[in-house]
């Protein structure tokens, strides 16, 4: 694990609680990760030192990235969100990692990949997408990406993924909307919650591998779901996004898992 400095290049947002972050490192150096891994952020807040996980969004291959990007929802009063609305451009931040085993692993044979993610959870799928491409032309494996959201204005990248799609045989995006989705209606989204859309796909333990990504719930019930449909333990892997105690109440200490 490495400790290194990011300074900040640009911000965008995404949807009304998340915004999306362009790093680089400030020593001019490539940023080593697997896609699907996560960096943690350290900073003081109240006289506390605290650290952040979070997702690097960034569609890399292997060897990592120049640019190091985060996905980051804002949360009232929370002390990150303290941080992260008032960076600018040129501001610095401390960070460490990469960290996190929700990759790719180039062992696995299966003939598809479900991809299931709610809010920022869906970042460390953006990460893959350079490596699901080469999977998808040197390996004939399959992928489908679940995402929930409420609605459009929250479905995080979801026109890049979309596009991806279309570019991309053998991989398919399906938004899953709980209150309301496009309008007009795109054909290949669904109403309700993502967990609930596992069934269409009819799972199978010869086929199918699974990454779930996001809300503790939705991993939950998507876990007991996929299992329902007899996939082993082995072939569900999970990385819950939780969003953190009171910093008062927090020691600096390594995270469960990326925040939401």
């Amino acid at each position: 694990m490495d400790h290194f400095e990011l300074t900040l290049v640009s911000s965008r947002p995404l949807a009304p609680a998340v915004r999306h972050y362009t790093f680089v490192r400030s020593d001019g150096a490539r940023q080593p990760f697997i896609p699907g891994q996560f960096v943690q952020v350290h900073f003081e807040h109240e006289g506390v030192m605290l650290r952040r996980s979070y997702s690097i969004a960034t569609p890399a291959d292997e060897a990592g990235a120049l640019e190091v990007e985060l996905a980051v929802s804002f949360v009232p009063g929370g002390a990150a969100t303290a941080l992260f609305e008032n960076l600018s451009p040129g501001d610095r931040i401390q960070a460490t990692g990469p960290n996190g085993r929700l990759v790719l692993q180039d062992g696995d044979r299966n003939q598809r990949y479900l991809l299931v993610a709610t809010g920022t959870g869906v970042t460390p799928y953006r990460s893959m997408l350079p490596l699901i491409r080469r999977r998808i032309a040197e390996r004939g494996q399959r992928f489908v990406l679940l995402f929930g959201a409420r609605t459009p204005g929250e479905l995080l990248y979801g026109e890049e993924f979309a596009a991806f799609a279309e570019a991309t045989p053998g991989f398919a995006f399906i938004p899953c909307f709980s209150r309301t989705g496009y309008q007009p209606p795109r054909p290949y989204e669904r109403s309700g919650y993502v967990q609930a859309a596992l069934a269409e796909l009819a799972p199978t333990a010869e086929q199918d591998i699974a990454y779930l990504c996001g809300n503790p719930n939705m991993v939950d019930a998507a876990f007991e779901a996929l299992k329902g449909a007899g996939l082993p333990i082995a072939h569900i892997r999970r990385e819950k996004y939780i969003s953190p105690p009171s910093p008062r109440a927090l020691p600096a200490r390594p995270a469960d898992g990326p925040q939401a």
